[in-house]
Formats: structure tokens, sequence, C-alpha cells
């Protein structure tokens, strides 16, 4: 077995028309372990509100692990509480209520 470390982050975007912004998808052959994922709020004024959630590609469905969170300005939180396991094709999605407010940062082990 390899295992690779990486690092993913972005922006968090704003999603008014219903599109879900993909912040990491686990590739082909391989099982990842989501080891950290922390949004901070960079905007020193506004409040703004995060969606987090887990899409497993074998059964086709989308399922919330964090829904409207508040994370306040100048704050930051941790939506996933422990390790997220996920298999080929698996997705976590993320976005905002306000374009430019949130960053995301992820720590994930790929073991392939």
């Amino acid at each position: 077995m390899a295992y690779a470390y990486k690092s993913v982050n972005t922006e968090l975007g704003a999603t008014e028309d219903g599109t879900v912004e993909v912040i990491y998808q686990c590739p082909s052959a391989t099982t990842a372990v989501v080891l950290l994922c922390q949004i901070a709020n960079i905007d020193g004024t506004n409040n703004a509100n995060v969606n987090v959630t887990y899409y497993d590609s074998s059964e086709t469905s989308n399922k919330y692990l964090a829904y409207t969170i508040n994370v306040p300005a100048d704050a930051a939180i941790n939506p996933i509480g422990g390790k997220l396991v996920l298999e080929a094709g698996d997705q976590l999605r993320a976005w905002a209520n306000a374009t430019g407010d949130l960053d995301i940062v992820l720590s994930v082990v790929e073991i392939s």
C-alpha cells in the first residue's frame, strides 16, 4: 500500500443557483481519509453560513455533514468532528452563503 498526504485549500463560493462545489474527490482505486477540515471566516465584519456534504458515489446519495452552520467573523470551525473515510469517486462538497467570506483547508491521506 502507498500513502500520499495531500492538502487542499480554496475559497468557498456561494451557490445561489444550486450548484455545489466539489472540494475534494477521491481518486479511482484509492481510499482517502480526511484528517482535518477547517473553515475560517476571513471577513472581518460579517458572519457567514457554510454547508458541507458527503457524496457517496456508490450509493449516489448526498448527505449533510454541516447545514447552514454560522461561522462568526474572524472565527473558524471544524465541521467534521473526527476522520471521514472516502472511497473511490466519493466527494466532499462545501459552499457558503457569501462568496469570498470563507476559506476551507483539508488534510487528506490517500491510500492506494
